[in-house]
């Protein structure tokens, strides 16, 4: 967008913890932003931080109907994440606010961590890690190990990251399993058969998820489902917490008909000290950093400036989640 000559457009990075912006703040004052950094948590301090801006650049900072109502002069959030469930996408759409991401900045991080996370249950790494540290060096301590090569790989979800999740796991599983009904038949990836959910569930040693967060998908992955997975399945988590009934899963892990979870997501992060998911013999959890690499850092702070800039000169952003109102 052109104009402007006399006031400086007002850009402000908010993140519940400190940011990472690389060389964005750099670039946009360069294209004549005035930039402030602030850190955010409640729709209090997330208003006060925005104050005057155009546009907000966010983390994981939560932007909440009731925030984007106190942010009248707000024409547009960049995220730098590929997830947009931190923000209230219906309110900002009704308010005429652009809402951008960055959709395939950590495909690459993200689908290799779920596959090592999803080996390291197979392998029993994380349990047999424990028995050693706690003194024991007994090799049928964590049960039963089987051969991957045996085994079927089931993903549900297979956008971006299932699928490279998909392609990473064909090669070394029997079957590879994918659920999406988005994808047609004979759309999906090479060597994956599709199913529905349950006979995904039902056919499936290990299951790992790539789904949104939606009203749709929260708790999807509840009692009724975990029950169909066979015996000493294995669940995997690098999506959102919200999807997995937690009580549930606790219950699966407890009767042992499943034999591990790995989650790099919580439905409360950070979780408190004393949740049963930390304090569980058979959960290998990390703080979701699946995403993290300081490729992917690099990639998603350049393109959520890419997105703003695009925004700016052109009208429209680069990657459109939700369609604002001119710019």
């Amino acid at each position: 967008m052109v104009g402007h000559a006399t006031t400086r457009r007002r850009a402000v990075y908010l993140d519940v913890s400190e940011p990472v912006p690389g060389d964005g703040p750099g670039r946009l004052r360069a294209a004549g932003f005035d930039v402030r950094i602030e850190l955010a948590r409640t729709d209090a301090e997330v208003v006060a931080a925005a104050s005057g801006a155009e546009v907000i650049l966010l983390g994981d900072t939560p932007v909440t109907a009731a925030a984007l109502a106190g942010m009248p002069g707000l024409r547009g959030i960049a995220l730098g994440t590929a997830g947009v469930d931190q923000i209230d996408v219906a309110a900002a759409g009704a308010r005429g606010v652009w809402v951008s991401n960055v959709p395939a900045a950590s495909t690459e991080e993200v689908a290799v961590h779920a596959l090592a996370m999803a080996l390291a249950l197979v392998r029993n790494l994380p349990f047999f890690d424990r028995h050693v540290r706690g003194g024991g060096w007994d090799y049928t301590s964590a049960g039963e190990l089987r051969r991957p090569s045996t085994l079927r790989f089931g993903v549900v979800g297979l956008g971006r990251i299932g699928r490279r999740v998909a392609g990473l796991a064909r090669p070394l599983f029997a079957r590879v399993i994918g659920c999406d009904p988005a994808v047609a038949a004979g759309a999906q990836p090479p060597g994956v058969e599709l199913a529905d959910l349950d006979g995904l569930l039902a056919g499936a040693d290990v299951v790992s998820l790539h789904l949104p967060l939606t009203a749709a998908s929260e708790g999807m992955i509840d009692a009724g489902r975990l029950g169909r997975m066979p015996r000493r399945g294995y669940l995997v988590n690098c999506s959102r917490g919200g999807l997995v009934q937690t009580a549930d899963l606790l219950a699966a892990l407890d009767s042992g008909h499943l034999a591990g979870a790995a989650l790099d997501v919580l439905p409360d992060e950070p979780p408190a000290s004393d949740s049963p998911l930390l304090r569980h013999p058979r959960t290998l959890v990390t703080p979701h950093v699946g995403f993290l690499s300081r490729e992917s850092t690099l990639d998603c702070t350049t393109r959520q400036v890419d997105n703003v800039l695009a925004w700016a000169q052109r009208g429209r952003p680069l990657d459109v989640v939700v369609e604002g109102v001119g710019a």
